[in-house]
C-alpha cells in the first residue's frame, strides 16, 4: 500500500481497522493488565515497553530473556513487558493502542500477521541504519523468513524464529517396526515408502500409526493440508490477489485430502482426536508418529520415560515443504528519537543474542550466528528438524488469513471433517469456497 510506512497519523483505513479492533475487544472475552499503552499512565521515559503473546513454556523462556536484558540495561525499571491473549485479541489491542498513539516500543507479531499490520500503517519500517546501529545485518537472519517479511519493498519485522509443522516419533514403537537406526528415524521419502512405514507401525500398535488433532481443533488440519499440498509441483497458494480470489489447485487439493482420508479408512490415521488426545496416543505408545508444531517438544519432554525424536515432515510428493510461521519483533508506529530507535533495536538484538534460551522451547532460531553454532547443532532433537525452517511455507496473504485467523478456522474445520470421514474432499472444497465468499468481497479493514 502506498504510504503505509509514512510517519504521522494513520490512514482512514487504519482508523477503520482500529474501530473494528475496538469492537473485537469485548467479544474476545480477554481481560488484560493495566498498562501504559492503554491507560496513558506515566512511566520513566527510559523504560522500554514490550508487548508479547507468549504463555506456558514460551512465556517462561521469554521472561528469562527479558531478565537478561534488564541485567545489562539498568535493572527492572529498564523494561516493562506485558503479555496478552494469543490470537485476534492481541492484534486488536496492538492496533488500537497504535491508533491511539500509545503503542509499545517493541511488540511480537506472527510473520503472517505482521505484513497486514504493515500494510495498514501500524508498523514503522526497520531501516539498514537501524540494523547497523546494533551490529545486525540481513545476512545474520534466516533468509526464508527475512525475505517473507519484506513488504512493499521494505523491512517490517525482525524474525526471532521459525516454528514449523514437524513429525514426532515414539522411538520404542518405530524401533519395533524396523524404522529406527542408532536412535534416529530412517530416511523416508515418497508416498509409497511412507505408507509402507505406516503399515509396519500399525502392525506394532495394532491400531493407529499416526495421529493428527481434528476435534475442536482447526489449525492442525490446515497445517497438515498446507504441508502436503505445498509438496506438489505447481500447486498455487490457496488464496490470490491478497485474499480477493481462491486460487487453490483443485486436483492437488483433492489428492492431498483423498490421501488423508485413505489413511483414516485403513486405520493408520485417527478418525477423531482432540489436541491433547492426539498427543496422548503417541506418547503412550499407541501410535508411532504424531504431527504438530515443534513447540510440543516441551510436552513430550515432560512425559516420564518417553523416548521420542522429531524430524521434518517427510517429502511425500514432488519436493520438501512444511507449513510454518515465525515469531517476529516489530516496531509499532510512533514518533521516536534516534536514541529511542536504537534502544528498541538494542532490545531486539538482546533477544536474538539469547537464542540459545529460545531454542530450548523447540522453535528454530532465526539468528544464524547461533543456529550455525556447534552448541545448537548438538542440541537434540532440535537440530534434527532445523532444516524444516528452510522448507517453510507460510499461510496465503489475506487480511483474514494467518495464524489464529478466520481463514484457518474455516478451512481447517472442513479438512477435519474429511479426516473424520463425514465429508468428501469435493464437499470440503465447495463448503470452504462458499464460506469464504464474504471475505473475498470485503476490503481489508486496514
Amino acid at each position: 500500500m502506498t504510504g503505509a510506512f509514512e510517519r504521522g497519523t494513520l490512514t482512514r483505513r487504519g482508523l477503520l481497522g482500529a474501530g473494528l479492533a475496538a469492537l473485537a475487544l469485548p467479544l474476545a472475552g480477554c481481560s488484560s493488565p493495566v498498562v501504559a499503552g492503554l491507560t496513558g499512565a506515566q512511566l520513566d521515559p527510559r523504560t522500554l515497553i514490550f508487548w508479547n503473546l507468549f504463555g506456558g513454556g514460551d512465556g517462561a523462556r521469554m521472561q528469562e530473556m527479558e531478565a537478561g536484558y534488564q541485567k545489562n540495561h539498568g535493572g527492572p525499571s529498564s523494561l516493562q513487558a506485558t503479555v496478552f491473549a494469543w490470537g485476534n485479541p492481541y492484534y486488536s489491542k496492538l492496533t488500537l493502542a497504535t491508533v491511539g498513539n500509545k503503542p509499545p516500543d517493541v511488540a511480537v507479531a506472527h510473520l503472517t500477521r505482521a505484513k497486514l499490520l504493515a500494510q495498514g500503517g501500524v508498523l514503522d519500517e526497520i531501516t539498514d541504519d537501524d540494523l547497523d546501529s546494533v551490529g545486525l545485518s540481513a545476512s545474520d537472519l534466516d533468509q526464508k523468513s527475512w525475505a517473507t517479511q519484506r513488504t512493499d519493498g521494505r523491512n517490517i519485522a525482525i524474525p526471532l524464529d521459525t516454528h514449523p509443522f514437524v513429525m514426532f516419533f515414539n522411538q520404542d514403537v518405530v524401533d519395533k517396526a524396523g524404522l529406527l537406526e542408532n536412535g534416529k528415524l530412517k530416511s523416508i521419502t515418497g508416498l509409497k515408502d511412507f505408507e509402507a512405514a505406516l503399515a509396519e507401525v500399525s502392525k506394532v500398535t495394532k491400531g493407529a500409526a499416526i495421529t493428527l488433532a481434528n476435534v475442536n481443533e482447526t489449525a492442525t488440519p490446515w497445517r497438515m493440508f498446507l504441508t502436503l499440498y505445498s509438496q506438489i509441483d505447481g500447486a498455487k497458494p490457496y488464496l490470490g490477489d491478497d485474499g480477493k480470489t481462491i486460487t487453490v489447485d483443485q486436483d492437488a487439493a483433492k489428492e492431498v485430502l483423498s490421501t488423508l482420508q485413505r489413511w483414516t479408512q485403513k486405520g493408520w490415521l485417527n478418525k477423531g482426536l482432540d489436541y491433547a488426545g492426539s498427543q496422548t496416543v503417541m506418547f503412550t505408545g499407541k501410535a508411532g508418529f504424531y504431527l504438530q508444531g515443534e513447540w510440543e517438544i516441551a510436552t513430550a519432554q515432560s512425559i516420564k520415560g518417553l523416548k521420542f525424536g522429531m524430524v521434518p515432515v517427510p517429502q511425500l510428493f514432488d519436493k520438501p515443504a512444511n507449513q510454518a510461521d515465525s515469531h517476529t519483533l516489530v516496531l509499532p508506529k510512533k514518533d521516536r528519537t534516534p536514541e529511542q530507535r536504537k534502544q528498541a533495536m538494542g532490545f531486539i538484538k538482546s533477544l536474538l543474542d539469547q537464542s540459545d534460551t529460545w531454542a530450548l522451547g523447540g522453535h528454530v532460531p532465526a539468528y544464524l550466528p547461533y543456529r550455525g553454532s556447534r552448541k545448537y547443532k548438538e542440541l537434540e532433537p532440535q537440530a534434527d528438524y532445523a532444516a524444516a525452517a528452510e522448507r517453510a511455507v507460510y499461510d496465503p496473504a489475506a487480511w483474514y488469513s494467518g495464524s489464529g485467523s478466520t481463514f484457518e478456522t474455516i478451512v481447517g474445520s472442513q479438512f477435519g471433517l474429511v479426516q473424520q470421514g463425514s465429508l468428501s474432499p469435493d464437499g470440503a472444497l465447495k463448503s470452504i469456497s462458499d464460506q469464504l465468499q464474504t471475505y473475498l468481497k470485503t476490503p481489508s479493514p486496514l
